[in-house]
């Protein structure tokens, strides 16, 4: 039988309370999960942020405009290229 150890000062997202809540396991990426004994909640203690941060974003972009492929562009910073597309539709347009 699995046992679960009880992880102090940890709140739950739902109902708030910080008294009964279990180890759950991990999640895909390695971090910690929990389930309130209370409300019956799993949810993660500390997320991952997947986010990349905006000096790797300009850079794509600045890459892309100078005449690499999109696809060309995620292969080289190791990410997908729809990444890139989706960035140069949220970017506003200059004028000029």
């Amino acid at each position: 039988m699995r046992t679960t150890k009880i992880t102090e000062g940890k709140i739950c997202p739902k109902c708030g309370n910080a008294t009964e809540q279990n180890n759950f396991g991990r999640n895909r990426s390695g971090t910690q999960r929990c389930k309130c004994k209370a409300c019956g909640r799993i949810y993660t203690l500390e997320p991952k942020r997947r986010a990349y941060s905006e000096e790797v974003r300009e850079l794509a972009i600045k890459e892309f405009y100078a005449g690499i492929s999109g696809r060309g562009v995620g292969k080289i910073h190791g990410m997908s290229g729809n990444n890139v597309y989706n960035w140069l539709k949220k970017k506003p347009k200059r004028r000029g």
